[in-house]
């Protein structure tokens, strides 16, 4: 596990704009089980492709779309360790992977993006493919 200092400002990254962090199971499980609407679930990391790509990504495609998911999510690997994996239970069939985006439509997995669409893609690159994503499910 990451000591909560090092990993407050990367969890601020996105509670900042408007994310809302699910640090237990029972957490995860409320806010996914009954979901009504879209919910983006960004499982966030503290390696570099989270920092320099997945986060500014995401903030970028909330920011900047038109249609934005319902609600806004985010457990954190290497930390919260039993609310990852009870999201990681509803990302199956994908394997662990972190950072990774997440996109639920009235509690169904629609859209994933995995730790290998992020690594070596830049932030714009991402905030692209994300926005066309909401824009056709949000």
């Amino acid at each position: 596990m990451y000591p909560e200092e090092l990993v407050a400002p990367m969890r601020a990254d996105l509670t900042t704009v408007g994310f809302t962090e699910l640090k237990t199971e029972a957490e995860v499980v409320d806010r996914l089980e009954n979901q009504k609407g879209t919910s983006l679930v960004v499982i966030n990391s503290v390696c570099g492709c989270a920092a320099g790509a997945a986060r500014p990504a995401v903030k970028f495609a909330v920011e900047n779309s038109a249609k934005k998911p319902d609600e806004l999510l985010t457990v954190f690997a290497g930390v919260d360790q039993e609310a990852v994996a009870k999201a990681r239970e509803y990302t199956a069939p994908y394997p662990p992977s972190s950072p990774s985006i997440a996109l639920f439509k009235d509690g169904e997995l629609i859209h994933f993006v995995e730790r290998h669409h992020i690594e070596g893609r830049t932030a714009e690159m991402i905030a692209d493919h994300l926005l066309q994503v909401f824009d056709e499910y949000c």
